[in-house]
């Protein structure tokens, strides 16, 4: 991804001629999303969405909301998942210096992978703190934007997507996307480096965890196919093929790139909510219906393969 690319699932005009029923990226508020969990499971049952991924940035807090919860629509499946922002250590050009790996059918209660995520979380609120300061320091504060704004605990996964939208409310910028192109994104005045774990320790967290590891957004895998190896060396055993801001020659070349290296192919519409209703991102994703057997399998294989397999969430 380069630093100059949407951050996240960029607005689309094309609509599949098949709405997708499969979503295995999506975001609530307990991360960097804007809608609670149990109104993102309504939003997407409405939609047409049979089964839903709760990915949130490395937190498991909105899947645990929605095991406690007694009124989930009984149309929808909720499967575990997580997403961690995972630093590169190996020599490889990306963006910012750090890809995303999807944990699908993790055991939310598997102590391990909470520990990792703790720390995960511990550094992200380090790294919040250093970027208020810095727009502080260039006379930008949005402190007073955040007080207004809902509280938050230690399960939640603070991010930049917070202080963008604290930076909008005090008029510094005019969307999340300009926020993070003028002043939160790499080379940008306000950005900080982000430190936790690396690629193969998420890998392998997600792995422990029973869980499948795909590789979330990452259009330029068709050229760094010896990193691929690499990780999947480590475990990593899936790639998301479908994304909503993808153009059918993206998809194409990237289902032969996890038909070559044996990748499950994974898909979402990496919802957050700034932009556009779920519903108008789910009428963006095209996930074939054939997509989800192949999944399922992958799903299974990958929780066999742990001693503690993940169970998705009773609908």
């Amino acid at each position: 991804m380069s630093e100059d690319k949407p951050r996240h699932a960029a607005v689309s005009r094309r609509r599949p001629s098949e709405p997708a029923t499969m979503d295995l990226h999506s975001h609530t508020s307990r991360s960097d999303g804007i809608l609670r969990p149990n109104e993102l499971v309504d939003a997407a049952a409405a939609a047409g969405i049979r089964l839903l991924a709760i990915t949130d940035h490395d937190t498991l807090a909105g899947v645990r909301d929605l095991r406690r919860s007694k009124s989930l629509p009984p149309s929808i499946e909720i499967l575990p998942g997580i997403e961690l922002n995972s630093v590169i250590s190996e020599p490889v050009a990306i963006g910012e210096g750090e890809v995303h790996v999807l944990g699908l059918g993790v055991d939310p209660d598997d102590d391990e992978l909470e520990a990792a995520l703790t720390q995960q979380r511990q550094s992200r609120r380090r790294r919040f703190d250093l970027m208020i300061g810095k727009l502080r320091d260039l006379g930008m504060s949005v402190d007073s934007a955040l007080e207004t704004m809902p509280s938050t605990d230690e399960d939640d996964a603070l991010g930049r997507p917070r202080i963008a939208r604290a930076m909008i409310a005090a008029g510094y910028a005019t969307s999340v996307e300009d926020a993070f192109m003028r002043h939160l994104s790499k080379g940008r005045p306000a950005y900080v480096p982000r430190l936790g774990l690396n690629a193969v320790q998420s890998i392998r967290a997600i792995r422990s965890a029973g869980g499948l590891a795909s590789l979330a957004h990452f259009a330029e895998a068709p050229d760094h196919i010896p990193f691929l190896r690499e990780l999947i060396d480590a475990g990593l055993n899936g790639l998301e093929v479908y994304y909503r801001a993808y153009e059918p020659p993206v998809v194409e070349g990237l289902k032969q790139v996890a038909t070559e290296l044996r990748l499950v192919m994974t898909g979402g519409t990496d919802y957050h909510g700034d932009r556009e209703t779920y519903a108008e991102a789910q009428a963006q994703l095209a996930v074939p219906a054939d997509a989800e057997a192949p999944f399922r399998e992958g799903l299974r294989a990958s929780a066999g393969a742990s001693a503690r397999p993940g169970t998705p969430v009773p609908g």
